[in-house]
């Protein structure tokens, strides 16, 4: 008994030991007061932020900018909500947080980009950084000024040495990575000519689905948030000039036109797109899905042959696009969401791997081209490397991460 317990203090010390040595350095808050004079504000009306470790050696001047995820909001109900959460006001958001994955300050964990200027812009804006509304309903108080957050941040890191740069990625995670696409042609724009610049979406590549119950969800869910926001102005013209501006909120329908080399890292069962697009509570009132949305080892033969076709859906809307030798894809069969963030994904000896590379060293070979890399995994569950994700909780029934 003694030898037994003594195995398993032993296994949980050398766990904790690893995890510790894996997380990369905690990286206080950043507020951009100088931006509240020029209405850039997150929904409360507080200032936005974002934390940054300092780039050095031959990093000194190559910045990566993660945008962080966290939904949206569509209309005023939900925004007054997210107001009062770190997704809408700076000033519930905590002071420091610990930056891993693909902010790694690492070489072990992150081999290139671990002495970059590494920045994690915080989203409090609930439109991925495309609102504008220029009126405050003194009722509510609600600032749409996503558009406003995502310049002013800029300009203060551009001030702090982003000017300076040789070498930039702009990347970001869920409704962040959908930012990263929606913004990846303005980012070289803000920076030197000659900068080598590359974009990098992680889990933002969301399709226009029907649900499981037949309906259009997250079409009309973008159609409410792009009114409510007022993001049409700040959408792609190359969409918004053939349709609806909600349809461009979907990189299906307008990611083709951008011209900056962008690397898509998906799951094909997106754990989120699966909860919220394909089966949104809303869609399944006798909970039919929410043992499967929890782990997708419960679902049952049906249940997969419903994410088989919404796989195949997803890879249409991916394949949309056209070829382009810029590009960049991992597209793993994995249900998860967000692999770019998490150490054990990102890079680690059992992290997911397509064609026998990890998420680090496809994304690391693509930006400094030293090997293309457009690679689309086979059905689930043909991966073993893959981590599926396990939820504990059932899924919201609006889009909020």
């Amino acid at each position: 008994m003694v030898d037994t317990r003594s195995c398993q203090w032993l296994h949980l010390l050398v766990l904790g030991l690893l995890w510790f040595k894996t997380q990369g350095v905690y990286v206080p808050i950043t507020y951009v007061q100088s931006a509240v004079a020029k209405g850039a504000v997150c929904l409360d009306g507080s200032p936005p932020a974002y934390h940054w470790d300092r780039g050095y050696g031959t990093g000194i001047n190559s910045w990566l900018i993660q945008l962080e995820g966290g939904g949206w909001c569509n209309n005023v109900t939900s925004c007054l909500v997210r107001k009062n959460t770190h997704l809408g006001s700076s000033k519930r958001m905590v002071k420091q947080i610990p930056f891993s994955g693909i902010l790694n300050n690492k070489h072990q964990f992150n081999p290139d980009f671990y002495n970059w200027n590494r920045v994690k812009v915080r989203y409090c804006d609930g439109s991925s950084f495309t609102g504008d509304v220029a009126a405050v309903n003194p009722v509510t108080n609600l600032h749409f000024r996503g558009a406003r957050v995502w310049l002013a941040v800029m300009e203060d890191l551009l001030a702090k040495g982003m000017r300076n740069a040789e070498n930039a990625v702009l990347s970001g995670c869920s409704a962040g990575g959908l930012a990263s696409i929606l913004h990846c042609d303005s980012f070289p724009a803000l920076l030197p000519m000659g900068t080598k610049v590359k974009c990098l979406s992680d889990a933002g590549y969301f399709i226009n689905a029907k649900d499981v119950s037949g309906g259009h969800y997250i079409e009309a869910f973008f159609n409410q948030l792009v009114a409510t926001h007022g993001s049409a102005k700040n959408l792609l013209p190359s969409c918004t000039s053939r349709m609806r501006p909600g349809l461009c909120f979907f990189p299906e329908y307008m990611a083709q036109q951008i011209q900056t080399p962008l690397f898509f890292i998906n799951a094909a069962y997106d754990s989120w797109q699966i909860r919220n697009i394909l089966a949104p509570g809303i869609a399944d009132p006798r909970g039919y899905w929410e043992s499967c949305k929890l782990d997708i080892k419960n679902c049952l033969p049906s249940q997969i042959k419903t994410m088989q076709d919404f796989r195949l859906q997803f890879l249409v809307a991916l394949l949309r696009l056209g070829k382009s030798s810029s590009r960049g894809m991992f597209i793993d069969s994995c249900y998860a969401h967000c692999q770019t963030e998490m150490q054990g994904l990102w890079l680690m000896p059992d992290s997911p791997l397509l064609n026998k590379t990890s998420i680090a060293k496809a994304v690391g070979d693509w930006f400094y081209d030293r090997n293309p890399f457009q690679k689309i995994d086979c059905a689930y569950p043909c991966n073993p490397t893959c981590h599926n994700r396990i939820y504990e909780q059932p899924a919201h029934h609006y889009p909020n991460l």
